[in-house]
């Protein structure tokens, strides 16, 4: 059986779909969220980005400008305002929080975090196609409305911004900063890369998934945490310390997304049911249950060898899923992926402990890593 590396007290038995699986321990999430609104830091990082966001996109050529537009949700399919749903904006807020770790203002991060997002959405962008996704944030696609070929030629774009907004400030530490973000952006496409190469094999090793996932989630959150610090002048023992926080940050905060990806609830993913085992993706709980061994896991194993011969894959009802998820469930998949979480989030808050940064960043810091591991969406 796979090791169970439990960080403190966690919820046994099954959830329901759309449940919470709690990854903190819940007195020490109450405490620090009584502490600190992550609502309003969440929100501080979305309005300091959004305007500097904004005039970096209108900087690209038609129709160019408002596919991304589209795209960040701004306006609709038919090119009317909107109030689209931009995401959590966990990496804005990120970026500007870390630039009072040296004690500079947050809007120090502003670049930073504007140059991040903008890598993140070039993934987005690129990652539903290739996936086929045809829904995100609850809207159709970009490359569903606009084609593959905008998909791709916006995702260019909007890495290529995120370069130009650093570069432009001219400074030394602009320079230290695109550096962090260019080494980022390399091991994302690694791990895309990685995730895409899993779908063709029937087995995936535990420890393959999370470097998979440390490249294509851990590695944009780690430059995330750091950028506002290094815009700051922040030497490189504190930067580096920074994106340890960050990376496991976001280890803990795909294992989530694993989570959610197979039992979260679409109402509030804006995804399919059993989004992740309809594009036969080898996520934690699946890659966790198929090494557990025992009965379950077996039957799993079977199922899914089947499934990547099947040419009817794509009309499974959704039972055929469901059972799929429940043998996920029972081999002990997704209470492991839970536990890893659970594990990643309590390293990522001891890293802080190495840096001497100002009491109320810290309690941020630490707010916004429980906020990541105990969601819904």
């Amino acid at each position: 059986m796979l090791e169970q590396h439990a960080a403190g007290p966690h919820t046994s038995g099954t959830a329901e779909r759309g449940e919470t699986v709690p990854t903190v321990p819940p007195a020490e999430t109450a405490a620090r969220r009584t502490a600190v609104d992550v609502t309003a830091l969440l929100e501080r990082g979305r309005t300091l980005a959004t305007p500097v966001l904004k005039a970096a996109v209108d900087r690209l050529a038609p129709p160019m400008d408002t596919v991304s537009a589209y795209h960040f949700g701004w306006i609709d399919a038919e090119g009317n305002p909107a109030d689209g749903d931009g995401g959590k904006a966990v990496r804005p807020a990120l970026a500007v929080l870390s630039a009072e770790v040296t004690g500079a203002a947050p809007e120090v991060g502003i670049p930073g975090a504007v140059a991040v997002e903008l890598v993140h959405n070039f993934s987005l962008l690129h990652d539903d196609l290739m996936d086929g996704d045809e829904q995100r944030r609850h809207r159709d696609t970009v490359w569903k409305v606009h084609g593959p070929a905008q998909a791709i030629l916006v995702g260019d774009a909007l890495f290529a911004l995120a370069n130009e907004v650093l570069l432009e400030l001219g400074t030394v530490e602009a320079g230290r900063a695109t550096r962090r973000l260019t080494a980022a952006t390399r091991a994302l496409i690694d791990g895309q890369a990685q995730d895409i190469s899993y779908e063709h094999r029937d087995r995936v090793s535990v420890e393959e998934c999370l470097e998979m996932e440390g490249n294509k989630t851990g590695a944009l959150l780690a430059c995330a945490s750091s950028i506002g610090a290094v815009l700051g002048g922040a030497d490189d023992r504190t930067a580096d310390t920074m994106e340890k926080y960050g990376y496991h940050l976001g280890l803990a905060f795909q294992a989530v997304d694993d989570l959610l990806g197979i039992w979260g609830d679409p109402l509030s993913t804006g995804k399919q049911t059993w989004s992740d085992l309809r594009q036969r993706k080898k996520s934690l709980p699946v890659v966790a249950a198929l090494a557990a061994g025992g009965a379950a896991s077996e039957r799993l194993g079977e199922l899914l060898a089947a499934d990547a011969k099947s040419n009817d894959f794509e009309n499974f009802s959704e039972d055929e899923f469901a059972a799929r998820a429940a043998l996920i469930e029972e081999a002990g998949g997704r209470e492991w992926t839970a536990g890893e979480a659970r594990r990643q989030h309590t390293i990522a808050i001891e890293a802080l402990d190495a840096i001497d940064m100002p009491d109320p960043v810290r309690a941020r810091f630490a707010a916004l890593a429980d906020f990541v591991v105990v969601r819904k969406r």
